[in-house]
This record gives C-alpha cells, structure tokens and sequence, in this order.
C-alpha cells in the first residue's frame, strides 16, 4: 500500500485521459530533446518550465493537516465534466493510516470557484454521504455537478464526534473542469 507522510493511499489503478496525456507529453518531450540536454544543459530550463506550466491538475492529491490526511478521488476516472454529476470521495485517515468513517466525523464539503477571494460563499455545499471503495469502507463522499467548465476548490473540514480522537482538520483540493 502506498504511502504519504505516513498516511496509507488508496492503490487506484485506472488513469486519466489527462495523466495519459502527461505522460505521452513527458516522454515526447524527453525523447526530443534527449540529445540536446546531453550537449548543452542550458536547454534544460525551458523544458523544465514547459512541463511545470502543462501539468495537469490531478484529482488524486494527498493533503494532510496535523494528523488527518485525505486522497480526493473523483469519478468517473478523476475527469469531472461541466454540468454532469460525479461521485467525489476522500479516503480519509489518520496518520499511520486508520480510517476515519464519516461516522466518526463532523465532515462538512464546500466547493468555490477558483480564483477564490477571501469571504466568498461557496457555489456548493453538497451533502456527505457514506462511501466504501476497496479497504476504505463508511469514508466520505458527495454528488457533486460543478456548474461550469473552470477550476474549483473543494474544501473538506471536520471535526471528531463523540469517541473519536483526531484533530480537527480543513483540507483544500484543486479541481480541474475541462469539458
């Protein structure tokens, strides 16, 4: 099981159209310009600005606060579509990677559309419902239909009912909205 920062991740093996499409870009790139970088390591800084300005935001980031850490993982295939409903779900656990159940928090999910100014309400605020994915079972998730094509920030914050024990916590996710 892969880790982050002594958080388990979820192994989830289907890419992205966006991911495939990063990575025939990455090795076309490399392979171009292989000889180039050989002979003149000037050459290597625009590539390495090309590549951080054509990469694609991944729905599968890792963000941790304290000792919560959260996997977004957006179906269908981390490729959410303008006005289409998407199961969005966070497998949600504490650092040496226990779960935490929906159950077990008082989760709250707010999407706002990016750049985001400070005070601004969210577009959404879908409900969190429980979801089971592999080993991670009773884990939160929402419907979510992002309005229109653009970028979005989710934000996940929660604190622990009665009889957990985690800190409280606020996770902010980058979305991409293609198409």
């Amino acid at each position: 099981m892969p880790s982050y920062r002594g958080f388990s991740l979820p192994s989830i093996p289907v890419l992205s159209v966006n991911q495939v499409r990063w990575c025939l870009l990455t090795i076309f790139v490399l392979k171009a310009s292989m000889f180039s970088l050989l002979t003149s390591s000037k050459k290597l800084v625009p590539i390495l600005c090309l590549a951080l300005l054509v990469s694609p935001g991944y729905a599968h980031e890792v963000r941790v606060s304290d000792d919560v850490g959260a996997t977004l993982h957006i179906q269908p295939n981390d490729n959410p579509r303008a006005g289409e409903p998407g199961l969005a779900w966070f497998a949600l656990t504490r650092k040496g990677g226990r779960i935490i159940p929906l159950s077990q928090c008082n989760c709250k999910l707010a999407v706002y559309a990016k750049p985001r100014s400070p005070g601004s309400p969210a577009l959404l605020k879908p409900a969190l419902k429980t979801v089971s994915y592999q080993r991670y079972q009773a884990i939160p998730g929402a419907n979510i239909a992002f309005p229109k094509v653009g970028n979005y920030e989710l934000e996940l914050s929660g604190t622990p009912k009665a009889g957990a024990s985690f800190k409280p916590f606020k996770l902010i996710y980058t979305v991409a909205v293609p198409r």
